[in-house]
């Protein structure tokens, strides 16, 4: 196995600042000093406490190269923290001191906190943890322990140490109390409680700051473990109240909340336990089912969370789905048809639709499946839903009719809509073997949104037809001129027909592009390896166009080794730009771009080149203090040991 200091001999600072981002690389530079009991498992990993806002237990692995696992007690998520940083940064300080690392005991505090709670993020995400991170004894140990010395004590002890425990802890009384409550069949007066802290808690305003870590949140811990307790002593009914209760009084709270959804996971764990309970209540099950749909329909927020379970449960037959089946056309029928296209006025029929669609499948009722879509396709714009069930009817010349009729109902007011019914007809056509008029909609697509991913697809559709050579030359004179290969429904060079429906041009967003369309020209050029046309559309490119730098760096990252000079001036452009903006933060983006050019520099046997461009920003910089700092730290050894 490798040593500490074999695994970070090749390493450099600038692998833990692209690892972690400068901001935070530049903020563990800050917490080195706050790092104590630097440690080391077996493996390697090292481990170690953090001071910072709280005391942290943050563990890091080297996987290779300049990657890292790891994992720590603070509350940032958004990849790796300071604390990571710094405990690298601390041992990378050890090892250049020429000091041991001491191997952490599994028994040990730090062990127990840092690796018991990766074991517990893993256990939430996966059934599976990674298997470098060992078990915890400790735990275990403890249990036993405390098992041993319980086990000693007499009744009377124990009862005295239970009173003693409730008096001094709530939490405990209340358990006791409720635990006795269920045990003697008191049902009702649990259920009161449990009523009243849901009016408590649905009442509390619920936020939440991340960056300032603190707000209120209120805790539905105890009541989601009640309802399981009750639950478990067969009385579902008394959960279904309860949580008809939490269910309105909830969803309010929620609608209101700014808490990042947590108070919503909390009301829905609570939720989940009612669900489990809905089997098993006096309902009949059709009437378990509708109860199901209709708060489905009013689930705004997934508060229900996962329904297969239920849904998918052989108790409920055929017959109980149609009786749900009726319920629910009952419920349409004394729907009002909105006289508007508007979205929110047809939304709430929409699910109503669709929910009756599945419904009447599971009640194996599919012949009234599309004459219902075909009904309410007008009303409620479910177009891709009836295209759909046609198509797997194998209907395909009704699924074209009913694409055609809903893209021109759709495209002025719900153009997402009309979109995906272009699609549809797309599909239809491959269903068919009309492989040309798929490679028709694929060009459509191009022309309306040009980019690279539009221009491979039309490649693969058009090449399956052997017309790709003169669909290229159309498309990439297109993006020279702006004129498109088919005007009017005709063009004699153009080799696709003419799609069954077009976009009109207030539709058509690339009649707002510019001409020639320099960046995509040379992405293309990039994806089809010509590089040196690449160069040669980037010279050709006039200089006062230029809408950001994103094209520019995909072209010194592909011709960085076959046109260094063309590399270096683009990099060269954007760090000036940056430089000039006179602000720390982009001295510090510009110094990645600077640590381009020196790895070009390098390998191309130029360091006189590197040194001269540092000495020159000196130069004209001098006065940018900040920026001095940067370059500083550009032309340092980069080494971390």
């Amino acid at each position: 196995m490798q040593s500490i200091r074999e695994k970070f001999k090749d390493l450099t600072h600038e692998d833990l600042r692209d690892w972690a981002g400068d901001r935070i690389y530049q903020r563990g530079k800050d917490y080195t000093s706050c790092v104590s009991q630097l440690s080391r498992t077996e493996d390697g990993t090292l481990v170690a406490w953090v001071s910072g806002n709280d005391e942290y237990a943050t563990w890091v692995r080297h996987e290779g190269q300049a990657d890292f696992d790891y994992n720590c007690t603070c509350p940032y998520d958004y990849g790796p923290c300071k604390h990571a940083v710094a405990v690298l940064l601390a041992a990378a300080s050890r090892i250049r001191q020429r000091k041991e690392i001491p191997l952490l005991a599994p028994d040990d505090e730090l062990y127990l906190e840092a690796f018991e709670t990766a074991q517990d993020d893993w256990d939430d995400e996966d059934d599976t943890a990674p298997s470098f991170v060992p078990p915890a004894p400790g735990t275990i140990k403890s249990a036993q322990n405390l098992e041993k010395l319980l086990a000693e004590k007499s009744r009377d002890q124990l009862q005295r140490l239970l009173v003693n425990l409730a008096g001094e802890f709530p939490d405990v009384a209340r358990r006791i109390r409720e635990k006795g409550q269920l045990e003697s069949g008191k049902v009702d007066q649990l259920v009161r409680s449990l009523r009243k802290e849901i009016r408590k808690l649905t009442a509390q305003e619920a936020w939440y700051s991340h960056w300032e870590h603190r707000g209120n949140l209120p805790d539905y811990s105890h009541l989601e473990k009640q309802l399981l307790a009750l639950l478990n002593n067969g009385n579902a009914d008394a959960v279904m109240e309860l949580g008809e209760e939490l269910w309105t009084r909830g969803i309010e709270q929620v609608e209101q909340s700014d808490d990042e959804g947590m108070t919503a996971e909390a009301i829905s764990a609570c939720l989940a336990i009612v669900l489990k309970a809905l089997p098993q209540t006096s309902l009949s099950p059709a009437e378990q089912l509708l109860w199901l749909a209709k708060h489905e329909l009013d689930d705004q927020y997934g508060l229900l969370g996962d329904i297969d379970s239920i849904v998918n449960n052989p108790r409920y037959t055929p017959q109980h789905w149609r009786e749900v089946a009726a319920a629910i056309e009952e419920m349409l029928g004394r729907l009002k048809v909105s006289k508007t296209s508007e979205f929110s006025k047809r939304y709430y029929r929409e699910r109503l639709v669709l929910r009756l669609r599945d419904v009447y499948v599971r009640a194996e009722q599919t012949a009234k499946v599309i004459p219902l879509l075909e009904r309410e396709a007008p009303h409620t714009h479910c177009y891709k839903e009836l295209v759909k069930a046609l198509r797997n009817a194998g209907d395909f010349d009704r699924a074209r009719a009913w694409c055609i009729k809903g893209f021109r109902k759709t495209i002025k007011k719900a153009p997402g809509i009309a979109d995906g019914l272009q699609r549809q007809l797309r599909k239809l056509a491959t269903d068919e073997g009309r492989f040309d008029l798929v490679a028709a909609y694929r060009s459509q697509d191009f022309f309306r949104h040009p980019s690279d991913e539009a221009y491979l697809a039309l490649k693969e559709a058009a090449e399956k037809i052997d017309v790709w050579q003169a669909v290229r030359c159309a498309v990439l004179d297109y993006l020279r001129t702006g004129n498109l290969p088919v005007k009017d429904g005709f063009h004699l060079s153009w080799p696709l027909p003419v799609p069954e429906i077009e976009f009109e041009q207030a539709q058509t967003p690339s009649r707002r592009l510019n001409f020639p369309n320099w960046e995509l020209l040379i992405e293309i050029a990039i994806l089809e390896k010509r590089l040196d046309d690449a160069v040669a559309i980037y010279q050709e490119r006039p200089a006062a166009r230029h809408w950001g730098y994103s094209v520019d760096e995909a072209l010194a990252k592909a011709v960085a080794a076959s046109h260094p000079d063309i590399a270096l001036r683009i990099w060269h452009t954007i760090a000036e730009s940056l430089i000039g903006q006179v602000k720390p933060k982009a001295y510090k983006e510009a110094a990645k771009y600077l640590r381009k050019m020196h790895q070009v520099f390098q390998q191309t046997a130029r360091q006189g080149d590197w040194t001269a461009l540092i000495q020159d920003l000196r130069i004209r910089h001098k006065a940018k203090r900040r920026l001095m700092q940067v370059l500083d730290e550009l032309t340092k050894n980069r080494k971390l040991v």
